[in-house]
């Protein structure tokens, strides 16, 4: 028989008064198959044939961050999407990326940003830069399992630090790992060659704007050596993502943006095919 309860229309006693602030926890605890990792499939070659993302890169800047990614997911040899989005809000001062299996990144971007929202209405403050990123790896840890079949999401996250007045990264690994990175990163198929790239533009000056084009040209750099990671699609106007996070809080560039930024460095390589170059002295 059903309880009174369901026929009410009301949530469940155990929606009311739960024992964790974290979502992630209340979920794990009743309904378990609901998160990412809680249906880990048979071995098989099954992920080899699923869309993956990639590439993503970060850049910080005094008083902020900026992040990117390119819009291309793969499947196998072939281009599964030409304009999927990796790049997301987190919370008003955060934002989250991701590379590896995309439907299973995509469902971990909306629960991480269902837990801080959740948090924050159960706490009336929102957690600290380090908490979040905290907290994504333990969702990224629960997704151990899925990782070991061939389905692992790895993302990466950078928020503004109010005390610090500062972009702060962080990057993962399959198993939960968290670190900290210095002045830039980049994780995905692509991340070699966006990293190199990084190496020769960073400058501990970098205002928002010459952060954007720095990643947009290291995105251009992995396009050029990397299949998987898609350059800047002038023909049908598909630029990379780009948004950043300052004491403002969380910013989408605008089409119209990424486009100049784009348009300037397609521009740019018709005169310098490498791209800029850092000096030898």
């Amino acid at each position: 028989m059903a309880s009174h309860e369901s026929h009410t229309g009301r949530l469940p006693g155990l929606f009311a008064n739960p024992d964790t602030s974290s979502f992630t926890e209340f979920l794990g605890a009743y309904s378990p198959q609901l998160l990412p990792g809680g249906r880990t499939p048979p071995a098989s070659r099954a992920g080899e044939d699923i869309p993956h993302g990639t590439t993503i890169v970060a850049v910080s800047f005094p008083g902020g961050v900026v992040m990117a990614g390119d819009r291309r997911a793969t499947a196998g040899n072939v281009i599964a999407q030409r304009d999927i989005e990796k790049v997301f809000r987190a919370d008003e001062f955060s934002a989250i990326a991701i590379a590896g299996t995309a439907g299973i990144g995509i469902e971990m971007v909306r629960l991480f940003q269902v837990e801080l929202e959740h948090y924050e209405k159960r706490e009336g403050r929102t957690l600290s830069v380090e908490g979040k990123a905290n907290r994504l790896a333990t969702m990224v840890r629960q997704n151990l399992g899925m990782a070991m079949q061939g389905l692992a999401v790895v993302p990466l996250f950078a928020g503004y630090d109010e005390e610090r007045d500062e972009g702060r990264i962080f990057s993962y690994d399959p198993a939960g790992g968290r670190y900290e990175e210095r002045d830039f990163h980049s994780i995905g198929s692509g991340s070699v060659f966006a990293r190199g790239a990084l190496k020769k533009l960073y400058r501990a000056d970098l205002s928002a704007e010459d952060a954007a084009l720095a990643c947009v040209q290291s995105l251009y750099d992995a396009a050029d050596d990397d299949s998987a990671t898609g350059g800047p699609d002038l023909a049908r106007r598909i630029f990379p993502v780009v948004a950043s996070v300052t004491s403002d809080g969380y910013r989408r560039l605008g089409e119209d943006e990424v486009g100049a930024l784009a348009q300037a460095v397609v521009d740019g390589r018709y005169d310098s095919p490498g791209g800029p170059t850092a000096p030898l002295r």
